[in-house]
């Protein structure tokens, strides 16, 4: 079946939906309502919105087509007048299928009793308690048929039988990258052993390959010609000055087409997630400000080679803490945490592309705040671009499918604008050190700024 186009708008007392449908017989149309589920059904199309509130089909609902544009208008009735349906404007939200608990089992049944005695009921207790463990155990294998119960020991660790490891959006998706050593993925940095590795390994291949790719000459020709990057850091984006982000029929298009699915993440991976996020956001930035929102052929690259969970299938967290804080932010975040998810960005940002400025990683770290503060459907729209990117690359649009696409549909269906703007505001005021990067970046400028000045005394002394 096939997910028509569609979009909802709303009144005080109605909610109107419009759904795409060429060239169909309006008489074949079947239009079922349960009270936050509504599906349509009208060959080849199929149709399931799952509204944030009860809806009615009554004597006020009514269904119109019309043949010269092909849409099906729906009218439904609000069940509760006045009240706000909200992200109607998100499709995938509308698109994830409702949620059913599983009716909950009594877990004893019973089927008849008998009363007893209390005389007979205490001595049974007396003759259970004087027992001994080995008339016990006789006593259970005679009821089973004289089997005595036997419990393997458990092992210090588990074993593994199986190669198989997993990885991308909470761990799910595994054997992408089986051939990996077959197809042109520069990105990719754990070889053929893609599949194998435990994240420990990744972990420990990601870092000794961004030290293998720092290179000192280059950062530094950076850092003393400066010009263009100013210009870079000057440039300020045009999408986040908008007052409010609608999304085009183009990108309504690209959301229907995302997966249906529903996530259901623990504490601890939704955090995992809003980290990952950051990195994510972080490489989109820097390709967006360094092309200044005109993508070339080498940004599928650029945005694959920034993100570590791309690159080397390694998410945050990167450390544990171990103490508890004394206070915690409205975010759940310490400046730690996202220091931490942000460190590996910053060392990538100064070891992979062609413009290498930790002044340009801060700019990238302030653009991740804006964007956040602008909600999710700012996020869901520079998410989607990042997604259109790497789906026009014969190779890298396979990250889309093990992570950018999932997250399209949990920013839209599960997170939190209040924990965005919380993160927001934390973002704008972190402090990311030069130091904390690890390559000894203060002394090198240091250096290099005492050589040139030694060399221009030397220059004028020559003169005189």
């Amino acid at each position: 079946m096939i997910t028509p186009r569609f979009y909802c708008t709303q009144t005080l007392e109605a909610v109107v939906v419009s759904i795409y449908c060429p060239s169909v017989r309006a008489s074949d149309v079947e239009i079922n309502v349960d009270e936050t589920l509504f599906t349509v059904h009208i060959n080849p199309y199929f149709l399931r919105i799952n509204f944030p509130h009860s809806v009615l089909e009554d004597d006020q609902s009514s269904a119109t087509y019309d043949p010269g544009s092909g849409y099906l208008t729906v009218t439904l009735t609000k069940e509760a007048k006045g009240l706000e349906f909200p992200d109607l404007d998100l499709l995938a939200k509308l698109l994830v299928p409702r949620h059913v608990e599983a009716p909950k089992q009594p877990a004893i049944e019973v089927i008849g009793s008998e009363t007893s005695s209390q005389n007979e009921l205490e001595e049974l207790v007396d003759l259970t308690d004087a027992m001994s463990l080995e008339q016990r155990e006789i006593l259970e294998a005679a009821e089973n048929d004289w089997q005595f119960s036997q419990t393997i020991a458990e092992s210090s660790s588990p074993l593994q039988l199986s190669t198989k490891r997993y990885y991308g959006f909470l761990d799910v998706y595994t054997g992408y990258f089986i051939h990996v050593a077959h197809t042109e993925n520069d990105v990719n940095e754990l070889g053929s052993e893609a599949e194998s590795c435990l994240p420990e390994e990744r972990r420990a291949k990601r870092l000794q390959h961004e030290e293998k790719k720092w290179d000192e000459e280059h950062y530094v020709a950076d850092y003393m010609d400066d010009e263009y990057i100013q210009e870079l850091l000057d440039w300020e984006d045009p999408g986040l000055g908008d007052a409010e982000c609608i999304f085009t029929e183009s990108e309504n298009m690209t959301m229907l087409n995302l997966p249906r699915k529903e996530y259901l993440p623990t504490k601890s991976q939704q955090r995992n997630l809003y980290l990952t996020l950051l990195t994510l956001l972080f490489a989109y930035a820097y390709d967006r400000r360094t092309t200044q929102h005109d993508p070339t052929p080498e940004s599928a690259w650029t945005i694959c080679s920034l993100v570590p969970a791309f690159s080397a299938l390694d998410p945050p967290p990167y450390t544990s803490s171990e103490c508890v804080p004394l206070s915690i932010p409205a975010s759940g975040f310490t400046d730690s945490d996202l220091a931490s998810a942000l460190i590996p960005s910053y060392r990538r940002s100064l070891a992979f592309p062609l413009y290498r400025s930790f002044a340009m990683a801060d700019a990238c770290r302030n653009d991740i705040a804006a964007i956040l503060a602008k909600g999710r459907r700012m996020v869901t729209r520079y998410l989607l671009e990042m997604k259109h990117v790497l789906d026009h690359h014969e190779v890298y649009y396979v990250y889309n499918k093990i992570w950018v696409d999932d997250f399209c549909v949990w920013i839209q269906a599960s997170a939190s604008d209040e924990m965005m703007f919380d993160i927001a505001q934390q973002l704008k005021a972190l402090a990311i050190t030069k130091s904390m990067i690890g390559w000894n970046i203060e002394n090198l400028e240091a250096a290099t700024l005492l050589d040139t000045t030694s060399s221009s005394d030397s220059d004028n002394e020559s003169s005189e």
